[in-house]
């Protein structure tokens, strides 16, 4: 087993558990240039609302400080993005999947900024 398939088999026992609860759940996907975060159903068919550092605006937010996206500036930057689209849909809670990546680092401080943001988890 290499550190991916690691990594996928930690993030479906995760899942499995947070559609026990069925809940709205907030997903985070890293890549080394951008991070990703999505708002999905509980009933996880549907995207309610996502945020990332590949869009327009935050590229723009983004071009003065250093790096492009994998840093943890991008990552505070689209945890507010996802907890305002979150409101705008009328999201207040759900359950954080960080996808088998350790709470460390761009995913923790996505986690606290859209906290901090006023979504619940």
């Amino acid at each position: 087993m290499n550190k991916e398939q690691a990594r996928i088999r930690r993030a479906r026992q995760t899942r499995a558990k947070i559609a026990e609860l069925k809940v709205n759940r907030l997903t985070v996907h890293r890549t080394n240039l951008h991070i990703y975060a999505s708002i999905i159903s509980d009933c996880g068919t549907k995207v309610l609302a996502t945020a990332s550092t590949a869009e327009a605006e935050v590229r723009q937010q983004l071009t003065g400080s250093a790096g492009k996206g994998g840093n943890k500036t991008a990552a505070a930057l689209v945890g507010k993005r996802i907890a305002e689209k979150a409101k705008t849909v009328g999201v207040s809670s759900v359950a954080f999947d960080r996808a088998g990546y350790r709470y460390h680092g761009r995913v923790q401080v996505l986690a606290d900024a859209a906290r901090e943001a006023g979504l619940q988890f």
